[in-house]
């Protein structure tokens, strides 16, 4: 039972995406689990960027079947918007390749009203949500008074539902000082959704599970990262859903199938968009040299936002903290060719805490604001360009100890590195 998870071990926007097409090759089920288009992937293809937010990156492979799970939180209206991107890229996107699970549950323009009227409340307590709803979506799962995918299939019963839905929302939202929602309006744009995704919906647990019963590869693909999981993450600065290994059951629907390999996909440095704590953040030259200028599609700005992104040095702490919770076999190393050039690159081993020294956190993620980062220090190179490596000896020997540190700190081996961001600029550490 070919079970392959990819998760994101920091923040989120590792550049798991083109880590997903990488591997969707060999996989004939791609299954995304969690969140909605709060996330972004991105997947360059012969200089094509294709920007996805909710559909699987394995989409893009005319072979595979992709399936969004039923952990996932859908805004009807992105999902046809992304669908057409796709379409109009030459992508082929039917309900012969793509199926949504009916119980998936549906964002409105009533989550995305409260979600970004409840952000403007919180005045200096921004937690950075993205304002697409994700929050209030989950909040009503959880509440069970939620609308899922299979309400789409009964338009008539569907617009009792939005009325009362978009009604007990106006309430918020005047409370909050926020202008109504027009229910019709709404009503109106949710027949049209419901027409055209019908035929999309379908029970993708079951398709995921008799895969895997016959030994079809299952390739399930996580939105955001790691540390931003709603129980394991950097609590209250995390988003709604499970990021983790874990959330692969439970948004899939499938049962306790033994995974093949965890990947872990990590950055050579570290970064983070919105509000929460960020030990290893680093401003002034050094930032700029790990953001970018925004010039190129793969700088450090935000899929989804167009935020600017924090960024920092990698912290070693945090990703051996990923790697248990997530249960890792393997890691893939993006964006290695953004340290060239620097003098000296640094690692975050330990933290600090008054005299107390750390190589653990003792209540994980809690309070990580009060911790002080102790560095690793190690020599840069600036002699080679390594866009053009396609091999372990390729590197110059600063890379590979860089490498080699990120192994003896983190604890997990690195089968993949990312030196660039075509497909093929990728060193394969396995036969």
């Amino acid at each position: 039972m070919p079970l392959d998870i990819i998760i994101g071990t920091q923040w989120g926007d590792e550049g798991k995406g083109r880590f997903v097409d990488l591997l969707s090759r060999n996989a004939q089920i791609v299954a995304r689990f969690n969140g909605g288009d709060n996330a972004g992937h991105t997947v360059t293809v012969e200089r094509q960027i294709f920007k996805l937010h909710l559909i699987p990156s394995g989409i893009i492979h005319s072979g595979t079947i992709n399936l969004m799970g039923n952990g996932m939180v859908i805004h009807p209206g992105s999902l046809l918007d992304e669908m057409k991107m796709l379409s109009d890229g030459g992508v082929d996107v039917t309900p012969k390749r793509l199926f949504i699970s009916y119980a998936a549950h549906i964002i409105t323009p009533a989550h995305r009203a409260i979600d970004k009227a409840m952000e403007s409340v919180r005045g200096s307590g921004l937690l950075g949500t993205t304002g697409r709803g994700i929050g209030p979506a989950y909040t009503d799962k959880t509440a069970r008074q939620g609308l899922r995918m299979i309400d789409l299939l009964d338009p008539e019963n569907l617009m009792d539902n939005l009325d009362d839905h978009i009604r007990k929302a106006n309430k918020t939202l005047e409370s909050c000082q926020v202008a109504p929602l027009d229910i019709r309006e709404i009503q109106e744009q949710y027949r049209v959704y419901s027409q055209k995704l019908a035929p999309f919906i379908a029970d993708t647990s079951r398709i995921a599970s008799d895969a895997l019963y016959h030994g079809d590869t299952v390739l399930a693909e996580g939105a955001q990262g790691s540390l931003l999981d709603v129980d394991m993450g950097t609590y209250p600065y995390v988003t709604s859903s499970s990021c983790t290994s874990a959330g692969v059951l439970s948004g899939l629907g499938i049962g306790a199938y033994p995974a093949r390999r965890v990947i872990g996909i990590t950055k050579a440095f570290q970064t983070r968009v919105g509000s929460g704590p960020f030990p290893t953040e680093q401003s002034g030259q050094i930032a700029l040299q790990l953001r970018g200028t925004g010039a190129n599609p793969w700088d450090e700005y935000g899929t989804t936002t167009g935020r600017a992104r924090r960024v920092g040095w990698l912290d070693s702490v945090l990703l051996r903290y990923a790697a248990r919770i997530n249960g890792l076999t393997k890691l893939a190393i993006t964006k290695l060719d953004v340290l060239q050039g620097l003098d000296e690159l640094y690692i975050c081993t330990a933290y600090q805490k008054g005299n107390q020294i750390y190589t653990e956190l003792p209540f994980g993620l809690s309070n990580l604001e009060s911790y002080s980062p102790v560095y690793t220090r190690l020599p840069g190179w600036k002699s080679v360009d390594i866009t053009g490596a396609r091999t372990w000896g390729d590197l110059p020997a600063e890379a590979q100890r860089y490498i080699e540190a990120i192994v003896e700190f983190g604890g997990v081996p690195v089968h993949w590195i990312s030196v660039g961001a075509e497909r093929d600029q990728v060193i394969r550490m396995e036969s």
